[in-house]
């Protein structure tokens, strides 16, 4: 995100436009928690992870009434246009201020990359690249010891990030919530592969698959343990489970991440400056392109259905 912040901020200053940062997203906006920014502002910060503007959750802000009361706001801060950087619930709120009457631009941010139009959210290559890392090591411990190791990645209700981590980390299982499984056909499989001479097992569970055992099973337990338990009871061998959690969203931004914020950021600006508003920027074949941000936010991205049949094909013991 620094890197988009960066960018829309240097390049709306060359344009002679006035720049004011919002803290803490729409909950900045609503209560007015905002600062005019300068080229030396965004210095130092594109190598930097997360957001120097920081980030709030706003639940509120689905109300009409807080959507006027931001409206209102920046009106009184005299501010034409606004770029929102986030994911769904953020451009959600963009599109909710753009039928008000406020210029806006959307770039599409999250590790889950489940905004609909673009190839890629800002935040995904990083994700993507830190879960592979973790992956790669666990298989070291996997290989020496001898054992199944469960591996649970981020990505909401959508299985983008767990289907690009496990087939760049060589996983054996890929199970995500747009494809079904059954446990048991998959507890086969391994016991097929150790009879065979394999000696270790890497599964990749997105959190979004969901799922209950039965009554041995808290529904308080994570579905990384809950795979990890049927596995460990239906085969007898042994199991670890590893949940990443937000250690996907943190780290070093990685090269693709910093060079894909930079080029949203401007291409936002200058669409606000030529008056193409209610858009989001995105990635389609590489070509920055301008999607309709109502288009975008009733939309669900669907899983890439080549990489999953590639995935199908490489996986198992």
């Amino acid at each position: 995100m620094n890197a988009a912040i960066r960018s829309a901020t240097r390049t709306a200053l060359y344009h002679g436009l006035s720049v004011v940062g919002i803290y803490r997203g729409y909950q900045g906006l609503v209560e007015g928690d905002m600062f005019e920014m300068s080229s030396r502002s965004v210095g130092d910060t594109i190598q930097r992870a997360g957001t120097m503007l920081r980030s709030a959750r706003c639940p509120e802000f689905e109300s009409y009434e807080v959507q006027k009361r931001a409206v209102e706001n920046l009106a009184a801060s005299g501010i034409d246009g606004l770029v929102v950087i986030g994911g769904d619930g953020s451009l959600r709120g963009a599109a909710a201020l753009s039928k008000l009457g406020v210029p806006t631009v959307g770039i599409p941010a999250t590790v889950d990359n489940d905004i609909a139009c673009t190839d890629y959210s800002l935040g995904f290559d990083t994700a993507v690249n830190t879960a592979v890392d973790a992956i790669t090591k666990i298989r070291d411990t996997a290989s020496s010891h001898g054992r199944n190791n469960v591996v649970e990645v981020m990505g909401r209700d959508t299985g983008h990030l767990a289907l690009a981590a496990g087939i760049a980390g060589g996983a054996e299982y890929i199970l995500i919530p747009e494809k079904p499984f059954d446990i048991q056909e998959i507890c086969e499989g391994i016991e097929r592969g150790y009879a065979s001479g394999k000696t270790h097992c890497i599964i990749v569970v997105a959190e979004g698959v969901g799922g209950y055992f039965g009554p041995d099973m808290s529904l308080y337990d994570s579905i990384g343990f809950q795979i990890g338990q049927q596995v460990r009871k239906r085969t007898g061998l042994q199991t670890r489970v590893t949940v990443l959690g937000h250690i996907q969203r943190g780290g070093t931004p990685t090269v693709k991440d910093r060079l894909l914020g930079t080029m949203f950021g401007s291409r936002a600006v200058e669409a606000l400056i030529h008056g193409d508003t209610s858009k989001i920027v995105g990635l389609s074949g590489n070509w920055l392109c301008l999607f309709d941000i109502e288009e975008v936010v009733s939309k669900r991205k669907p899983i890439d259905e080549e990489m999953y049949r590639v995935a199908t094909l490489l996986s198992g013991m």
